[in-house]
């Protein structure tokens, strides 16, 4: 290690005095490697924030505030791009965490904690720059948004750039509470992108969309200014209309853009913004006196591609993509991968074995979105949040049973046989308490994103029935049947959309349902049964395994998005929760981690962490069942990061791969217990040999 720290030193000075010479490349006229735009990048909008009023970090709210209410605009209908970003970074920043003191907010991790992990008494605002463009091919279709903030502790004599690629579906600012936060602790420029998801609601009705700073606007009148327009001509949305009123397109789902495939690009693009805007601040002028040189480069500066969830999985998939040594080292909690098919890897835990890569996300999604309803009432313990109605769960059991997919007399052994398909598809037994609320709050939602996106499919397309619409309230005069959207819910959504339905008031509709429209949930099949609309989750199912027309163009989709798991030798560091529901760690981390290693062999840097008694939605530890069973990933999130960056600053040691073994917090009668130190025990640099995850003749072993 310490001869890769004294040839990047050389490099660097070589660099330097490349520099000082005028360079190469560049302006070709005049021998100068002069800094310039990225050609897929618009307009750049600017704005500095002193730290005080309003800053980088928390929008001026400090830690007192993201902890507290959300805030709201002076005049709700009618909120300034100011408000909306105050809005969306308190939403954003706790939709990542667990805002509790007993979680460990404003000890373990929050604003006031400094780089060292010192508590302070301070806020944690950060002063700075924020710079945001789109990136596009020129259609105005993609409209990528972009972001990179500097903090005033930016050193030029030690540059960092940390990528903070949005979570889940969100928009730009949903990677502040992770990667964007340590990032700016740490001085390091930070390099966000949407991804092309985001908060891209276009309401049908209206014909309004958000721009790119989140205000409502006209669709025809915002044109290429619009975080997202559907793709309809006038026609087609008056008749789109007149069959399905008050319905909208959100960009993940209707971009037919299949934005997955390019999450990696976009990562990239984003860093090569950040040292855009960091050349235009600390680039010496160029002979013209005008512009400026290119000092900041890949040579002299650390890159760390970052995020968690879907944000995660994109800066794998930019480490991979990565020609021009933009990148210096990967640090990513629970990342959302998916890996070409490889029949060689085994992945063993305990007396359990599973072949190959793992499932695909749509594969696994559609699977959960099956049996999850039905799995949950196998006892008290699964449905253990009441997550589910027992009735439309009994009936969602008998009819997958009248379909030959569960055998059983009793709603408990078809329950038991739900249940067991999932744990042999490869979710851990420790996910089997989470089925129900996953089922309840995000596996619906997801499979019917991912289906439309990666299908390519438009909005008119109703694919499998399904569609976005507000609905009435159960003692409305038209219950969960289609209504008008909340206009100010609407006018906010920039702030606090999640990026897919159901959000700001917008939800998922069965369209096929008995007698007309309604919630999904609430939706009536054949015979005017409520079972959680199995019919639409039999067709989403098809998708995925079977031979439709539709299901070749869903097919396609997801191999476009498969990743080799080839990192080109950078060093990374995955962190990952082993009862994680969401992404489980059977169908991600583990085959990434054990095909990392069969494509790199011995040029391999790829550590594995994972954390017993940890699950994937840390904002889910604020809820009564999960905070006391789980601990955050979060909390390993900010570790590996911390040995990401001394390992490439000044050579350390990358941990081993291991499990971690959380410690949950339990019960003091009724009370759960804060969370202490010993709950979250650190990542060791040597684990003990119980607790390694080792690598050899293509089997990756988990110590159970």
């Amino acid at each position: 290690m310490k001869l890769v720290i004294e040839n990047r030193l050389k490099v660097t000075a070589i660099a330097a005095a490349v520099l000082l010479l005028g360079g190469c490349g560049g302006d070709s006229s005049t021998g100068e490697n002069r800094n310039i735009k990225p050609a897929n990048l618009g307009a750049v909008a600017s704005v500095s924030y002193d730290g005080i009023s309003d800053d980088l970090l928390t929008a001026g709210l400090g830690k007192t505030g993201l902890g507290g209410p959300a805030p709201v605009a002076a005049i709700p209908l009618s909120p300034t791009a100011a408000e909306l970003r105050k809005i969306a970074i308190h939403g954003n920043y706790r939709a990542l965490l667990d805002i509790t003191a007993a979680g460990g907010y404003g000890t373990l991790y929050g604003p006031n904690v400094d780089a060292k992990g010192i508590v302070t008494t301070g806020e944690g605002k950060i002063s700075g720059t924020e710079h945001i463009a789109y990136a596009d091919d020129g259609t105005g279709t993609q409209n990528i948004t972009m972001m990179v903030q500097v903090p005033a502790t930016f050193n030029p004599a030690s540059p960092c750039i940390v990528t903070a690629t949005s979570s889940g579906s969100r928009g730009v600012y949903g990677a502040i509470g992770t990667s964007g936060e340590w990032g700016l602790k740490n001085g390091c420029a930070v390099a966000y992108t949407d991804k092309g998801t985001g908060s891209g609601i276009h309401d049908l009705q209206n014909n309004t969309v958000s721009v790119q700073n989140g205000v409502r606007s006209d669709a025809t009148a915002a044109g290429k200014a619009s975080i997202f327009t559907a793709i309809l001509s006038p026609a087609e949305r008056a008749t789109f209309n007149a069959a399905t009123p008050e319905r909208f397109a959100v960009k993940h789902a209707h971009s037919q853009q299949n934005s997955e495939k390019d999450w990696g690009k976009w990562t990239l693009q984003a860093v090569e913004f950040a040292y855009f805007i960091l050349n235009e601040k600390y680039g010496a002028l160029a002979r013209d006196g005008v512009s400026h040189l290119k000092n900041l480069t890949p040579a002299n500066t650390i890159v760390i591609a970052s995020s968690a969830s879907n944000g995660g999985g994109a800066a794998l998939a930019a480490a991979e993509l990565d020609t021009q040594g933009l990148i210096s080292g990967v640090a990513v909690a629970e990342p959302q991968i998916q890996v070409v098919p490889d029949t060689r890897l085994r992945v063993t835990r305990g007396t359990t074995t599973m072949a190959g890569t793992g499932k695909t996300l749509y594969d696994y999604f559609t699977l959960a979105n099956l049996l999850q309803p039905c799995a949950a009432l196998l006892s008290t313990t699964t449905n253990a949040f009441n997550a589910v109605n027992t009735g439309i769960a009994t009936s969602r059991c008998n009819a997958l049973k009248a379909n030959g997919l569960l055998t059983g007399t009793t709603t408990t052994e078809l329950a038991a046989d739900a249940m067991e398909q999932l744990i042999t598809a490869g979710y851990q037994p420790e996910s089997s308490v989470l089925q129900a609320s996953h089922y309840s709050f995000v596996t619906v939602p997801t499979v019917l994103t991912f289906a439309n996106a990666y299908g390519r499919f438009s909005v008119k397309d109703n694919l499998c029935g399904f569609s976005f619409a507000a609905t009435g309230a159960a003692a409305s005069p038209t219950p969960n049947a289609p209504v008008s959207a909340n206009p100010t819910l609407l006018a906010n959504s920039f702030g606090n959309s999640n990026g897919i339905p159901p959000t700001v008031g917008i939800n998922i509709v069965n369209n096929n349902s008995v007698g007309g429209p309604l919630l999904d949930a609430a939706s009536l099949s054949a015979g005017s049964v409520q079972d959680y609309n199995s019919a639409g989750a039999l067709c989403l199912r098809e998708l995925a395994i079977g031979s439709s027309a539709n299901a070749l163009r869903v097919q396609q989709g997801i191999n476009e998005v498969l990743r080799t798991g080839n990192l080109q030798g950078k060093p990374a560091l995955i962190v990952h929760g082993r009862a994680d529901t969401q992404v489980p760690v059977a169908f991600s981390s583990r085959p990434y981690f054990g095909r990392n290693k069969i494509v790199e062999g011995s040029n391999s840097k790829l550590s594995y962490i994972e954390i017993a008694n940890a699950q994937h939605f840390d904002a889910f530890l604020g809820f009564p069942g999960y905070a006391d069973r789980y601990v955050p990933v979060h909390r390993y999130f900010i570790q590996a990061m911390d040995i990401m960056y001394a390992h490439l600053k000044t050579g350390a040691a990358l941990p081993a791969s291991q499990v971690v073994r959380g410690v949950p917090r339990g019960f003091t009668g009724t009370v759960v217990n804060p969370i202490t130190a010993a709950n979250v025990p650190p990542i060791k640099t040597v684990p003990a040999a119980a607790d390694q995850i080792t690598f050899a003749n293509n089997i990756v072993t988990i110590a159970d």
